[in-house]
């Protein structure tokens, strides 16, 4: 099985954001994050990610209805666990939804969910997503114990945080972590993504992990589309990609 590459477009939205912001509706509104996801899906990505932020910096609940009912490829809807954005999934019925932590003060999202802390609160998200329909995803730092967790809470898949991993002066220390996780993640039989912070210069340190279903990427994919565009982006990206062994 190939490795399956999903494009976060947040970051089309937020430079559309930071001119049109107070004129959501304006003809002018650019770049658009329809566009942007059809031509990722072009370019070979096999779903789209999107995140609706409480503070809706970026995504706005507009742009997911509109990318769902017009590009026909799976989504992956980022949501932290409120009661207004587990109303927003159950109006939008992706195909995936992935709890993650959310902070008003952080720029991006930073570090994992901790499950362990928000055992109930994300075991009954992740009941009411799996009742709903939706696959489940958490995200969550490469730890033993969290990975459990996961487990113990029925999700159907974990995403691994490649932050600290893409931060890593020397990386060896952060990989073995990453090849610990996804090692129990797939014995505990949860699908293993990975996610954060992944670009073209790491990628080749990120697929020594075994046992990955799927990398979810952006903001790299996001910057390198500024000169290439977007479509070329994700052949490149996916291009990285082939080489993966599930069993390396």
């Amino acid at each position: 099985m190939s490795l399956l590459l999903g494009v976060n477009i947040d970051h089309v939205a937020t430079l559309r954001q930071a001119r049109y912001a107070l004129q959501p509706k304006s003809p002018n509104a650019e770049p658009d994050v329809v566009l942007a996801a059809r031509e990722a899906k072009a370019g070979g990505a096999d779903s789209i990610t999107v995140h609706v932020r409480g503070d809706r910096r970026h995504m706005q609940d507009a742009d997911v209805f509109r990318i769902r009912e017009e590009v026909d490829v799976p989504l992956n809807l980022e949501l932290g666990i409120t009661e207004e954005m587990l109303n927003l999934a159950f109006r939008l019925k992706p195909d995936f939804a992935c709890l993650v932590p959310e902070t008003r003060e952080e720029v991006t999202t930073e570090g994992g969910l901790d499950v362990i802390a928000l055992f109930g609160t994300a075991r009954e998200a992740v009941k009411r997503l799996k009742d709903a329909g939706i696959k489940v995803s958490l995200f969550i730092d490469p730890i033993e114990e969290h990975v459990r967790e996961a487990a113990r809470m029925e999700a159907d898949m974990i995403e691994l945080h490649t932050g600290a991993f893409a931060n890593a002066v020397d990386k060896s220390e952060e990989i073995a972590r990453l090849i610990a996780a996804a090692q129990l993640g797939h014995e505990l039989g949860l699908q293993v993504n990975a996610g954060h912070g992944i670009n073209y210069l790491n990628l080749p340190d990120v697929l020594k992990v075994p046992f990955l279903s799927e990398l979810n990427i952006g903001h790299s994919i996001v910057s390198r589309a500024m000169t290439v565009g977007m479509r070329h982006a994700v052949v490149e990206m996916a291009a990285g990609m082939k080489s993966y062994s599930l069993h390396p």
